[in-house]
């Protein structure tokens, strides 16, 4: 008998609202977080503009010592130790460094990168020949799992801690792999979720590709366009998002609030085959991961209601959506809604499926669907295949059960999870 599986927790420092309060009243208003940044016009970028979520030194005071701060020079971590202690403590837990170890919890917390703009502190050191002053954090702050590592020591948990990177489906995936060890019985609770650092050194790779929009700079707020007919590349973003899932015996023993449960998902990969490049999904693996995922949580393609989707704003928007459509069997106004949080926040590339997957769980418990915002101008092929009204601009209020979400990552990766409304 596998242990059902449930949220409990919830952290998010997002482009458009650090913590689930202001996050939630951003997906609900239809609020973007994506400015302008002058350092990516001094250094020559086509696309100047970016999400970066807003963290004060007051921020960071409440959450790290004086000495965690010194020489602490990584967006990432950052982000992701915010939002991972926000969940553990929307949990019902507390924050004590003298606590007992906990060999019941574990953590699973994905990134792309870490430590960017740390290993260019160091290169420079190391180039005058400083090496005794690198400082005592730089391998910390540069190591993939850094993150973890600080989370864990910060929550002192005893059971599996590691790190997973899948580029823009890491997210979605670290949740995947932790509610599995709970479905199986190998843990009580493990804290998921994933993080992206922001700034030129992690968003110049993908301005060299140009796969980002360079006709908004002007004009932040419009820039990230999913869906829209005038889309023109994605907009960089970062933050981090974080959840405590829990078996359900778990959560009802401790008599905490149950944002919603994790029905089941699916991983895999197109192989680079069928279409299928470093860049670009195989069709038939994507379509595959959405109907194994749907399988494995007992479910029928009929009861999907709502789905958050990958949804770039790039030129592969419509064909995610004919892959959903061909997965379902559900075209036009049999379509189930759909959004794409990145309108809101950009691509904030390791962290979005985590990011993507709170939004998706939000909307889920407060019972609306957030709006696709600047997309007015749906794109004609989506058009041709689903409602002009399952793309909704404008937040809907909606009685739902199940929402889908969905990441597609470089390497042609794929993840797809299914959550469902926790009604006791």
């Amino acid at each position: 008998m596998k242990n059902r599986v449930v949220i409990t927790g919830l952290g998010i420092v997002a482009p458009n609202g650090v913590g689930i309060s202001e996050f939630t009243k951003a997906l609900k208003s239809g609020k973007s977080g994506i400015t302008f940044h002058q350092e990516l016009a001094d250094l020559n970028f086509s696309c100047q503009i970016g999400g970066v979520p807003n963290i004060t030194d007051a921020i960071k005071s409440e959450y790290f010592t004086d000495l965690q701060l010194r020489g602490f020079n990584s967006s990432g971590i950052l982000y992701g130790c915010i939002s991972g202690i926000d969940a553990w403590k929307d949990a019902g837990f507390n924050m004590d460094s003298e606590s007992d170890l906990d060999y019941d919890t574990g953590l699973i917390f994905g990134t792309g990168t870490s430590g960017v703009e740390k290993f260019r502190e160091a290169i420079y050191k190391l180039d005058e020949g400083n090496v005794r002053r690198l400082g005592s954090t730089v391998v910390l702050q540069t190591m993939a799992s850094g993150v973890s590592a600080y989370l864990s020591g910060m929550l002192g948990l005893g059971n599996q801690v590691t790190t997973n990177s899948s580029a823009c489906t890491t997210g979605t995936e670290a949740l995947l792999m932790g509610f599995e060890r709970i479905q199986n019985g190998k843990a009580k609770r493990m804290l998921v979720g994933s993080c992206s650092d922001h700034g030129p050194y992690v968003w110049g790779g993908f301005d060299a590709m140009r796969v980002m929009t360079y006709k908004h700079n002007n004009n932040p707020e419009s820039s990230s366009r999913p869906m829209s007919a005038t889309a023109s590349g994605f907009v960089p973003g970062s933050g981090a998002g974080a959840l405590v899932l829990e078996s359900l015996e778990s959560a009802i023993e401790r008599g905490v609030k149950i944002y919603a449960e994790v029905l089941g998902g699916e991983v895999n990969s197109g192989g680079q085959r069928q279409g299928g490049t470093l860049t670009a999904p195989n069709a038939e693996a994507v379509q595959r991961c959405i109907t194994k995922a749907i399988e494995n949580s007992d479910l029928h393609a009929d009861e999907i209601d709502v789905i958050n989707g990958h949804l770039t704003a790039t030129s592969k928007d419509a064909l995610e959506v004919e892959n959903w459509t061909k997965a379902l069997k559900r075209e036009g106004e049999d379509f189930p809604y759909m959004n794409s949080t990145k309108s809101m926040v950009g691509h904030c590339l390791a962290a979005a499926g985590a990011i993507e997957c709170l939004a998706s769980v939000i909307q889920l418990k407060e019972q609306f669907v957030a709006p696709n915002i600047n997309c007015e101008d749906l794109h004609p092929e989506i058009e041709a295949l689903v409602n002009r009204e399952q793309i909704p601009t404008q937040k809907k209020e909606l009685n739902f059960d199940v929402i889908a979400k969905a990441s597609f990552g470089f390497g042609d990766v794929n993840a797809c999870v299914l959550f469902k409304r926790y009604i006791a």
